[in-house]
This record gives C-alpha cells, structure tokens and sequence, in this order.
C-alpha cells in the first residue's frame, strides 16, 4: 500500500506543487510538522499513514495554494492536513482504478511537530526543491 501512497505523492509534487522531486532514505533535520490519517483496507486490516512536511516545505506548498510568501502556523498546520488528505485520497482513488482494492480513509489530525513513529512498518523520504517530505505507514 505504500508504494501506492508513494506514487500519489510524487504525483502530488509533479501536477500540484509543479517541483522536481526524488526519493531519498535520510530524514530532514529542520522543523518537521506531522499529521497523520488512518485508513481501512477492503479486508478490513487498518493502517496509519503519516505525512510529516518540514517547515520549508510547507510553507512553499501553502504558497502554492494560497498565493501569499509566508505563513503562520495554525495556516501551515492546515495546510498540512489537507496535503494528507490530498496525498492519501488520491491512492484511494488510484488503489480502486488499477488495483480493484477499496479502502476507507478517515480524517487527517495533526500530531505536532515531529514525532518518533514507533514501529513504523515502511517509511520513505521525498526530497522537494529546499523541503523534505516524510511518508511512513504503520499496521494499527
């Protein structure tokens, strides 16, 4: 599942942020805002996702989106939720199209800045013009 949470997020870069991005194992240093959204797969096994955006990286998608140079952060947090819901409502869609998989998402909450993720099952990096995004996914 999350390769398919990966592919939506590159994506996400490509066709909303219009940025270069490129996959990467080593985990931003700066300021990192995390949220995170669980989802139901179609056998019922339940997932958490988590989006983690570092501070650069935020403020440059919420730029995208709203048009203004610099933010504050209850803007940015909100900004990182809807990206979450973004991300992973689109690997919905996509898990149903080429997969012929449902699954069920829930609402995205912000979790604050970054957390240690126990036991995450899989976890990937994209790296994004001067940000990072973190992608991890965990079997609740």
């Amino acid at each position: 599942m999350l390769p398919i949470i990966i592919h939506t997020a590159e994506s996400f870069c490509k066709h909303q942020l219009q940025l270069p991005y490129e996959q990467s194992d080593e985990d931003s240093k700066k300021r990192t805002f995390l949220a995170y959204i669980d989802i139901e797969s179609q056998n019922n096994k339940m997932y958490r996702v988590f989006i983690g955006c570092d501070e650069p990286l935020i403020q440059t998608i919420t730029k995208t989106f709203l048009g203004e140079d610099y933010y504050d952060e209850p803007t940015l947090i909100d900004m990182l939720l809807e990206t979450t819901n973004m991300i992973v409502g689109s690997a919905k869609v996509l898990a149903a199209e080429l997969y012929e998989t449902s699954m069920t998402i829930m609402t995205p909450f912000y979790m604050g800045e970054f957390l240690p993720i126990e036991n995450p099952n899989e976890k990937k990096f994209l790296t994004i013009d001067n940000g990072k995004m973190m992608i991890a996914m965990q079997r609740l």
